[in-house]
């Protein structure tokens, strides 16, 4: 039931932000979202670093003085196929200018798939933790488990958001427009299943899929996160953000671990 609750937690936090539409008129305020996605950057950051990264160091351990190797290797893969990602799909950010109601609704449109397809790396990583947990070659712990999935829940209320409300805005029903945004997220546990299920066949290369998601965690904070938390007003805000989930993340992951 730990595991369950683990893997549903991200996407609950897409269905948190998805029901904004339920309390909201409009948008999420600046503030508000700048600290939410600052404090996402150092969760992702610091969870990247003990949740991850240091993991799969530790199960390369018998590689001596290589043991970096499938760390290193791994982390490239992760950032190398985010970038493809961004190639592929639209790109995603949080704002941006209010648009006539046709280019409003493709604009969202185009944001339910970008999401979408952005939360399937990060179901891959909280699988990829869970099943690093499993496994009786790991370090990794429940609490730091836990502490990557509450990460990418907080990453993801933001994302929910930007997908109900302006539907919303543009007419459609509280509970349609809820449900578009919750439905961006089913993607998370799905990709987390599947990853556990491939990761108990192929244990052997668990570090490399272990410092694959945090080449692509690192990614999405460094070109999607920092950058909406940095931008225009009030950067400082997201700054302090950062040092506040940065922190968390090192309370739940180390003094709990």
């Amino acid at each position: 039931m730990e595991t369950v609750l683990g893997l549903l937690l991200p996407f609950g936090g897409t269905a948190a932000g998805a029901a904004c539409a339920f309390l909201l008129k409009r948008e999420i305020h600046p503030l508000v979202q700048k600290a939410l996605l600052g404090f996402a950057s150092g969760v992702m950051v610091a969870a990247s670093v003990w949740s991850l990264l240091i993991p799969s160091m530790d199960m390369a351990d018998f590689m001596g003085k290589f043991a970096f190797l499938p760390a290193a290797i791994g982390f490239l893969l992760g950032i190398g196929f985010l970038l493809l990602m961004d190639r592929w799909i639209p790109h995603l950010h949080m704002g941006g200018e209010r648009e006539g109601a046709a280019c409003a609704w493709r604009k969202t449109t185009m944001l339910f798939f970008a999401v979408t397809l952005h939360n399937i790396p990060e179901g891959m990583a909280v699988g990829v933790v869970f099943a690093g947990m499993m496994s009786q070659n790991s370090d990794i712990t429940m609490a730091s488990a836990f502490a990557l999935s509450i990460g990418i829940a907080i990453q993801n209320f933001p994302e929910g958001a930007i997908i109900s409300l302006p539907l919303k805005s543009e007419g459609v029903g509280k509970a349609r427009a809820f449900l578009y945004g919750a439905c961006s997220g089913i993607v998370e546990p799905i990709a987390a299943v599947v990853t556990i299920l491939l990761a108990s066949f192929i244990t052997p290369v668990l570090p490399y899929l272990l410092s694959f998601a945090a080449g692509a965690m690192i990614y999405v904070v460094v070109e999607e996160l920092i950058p909406e938390a940095s931008e225009g007003k009030h950067s400082n805000i997201g700054t302090i953000g950062f040092a506040a989930g940065f922190v968390l993340m090192m309370v739940l992951d180390v003094a709990l671990g």
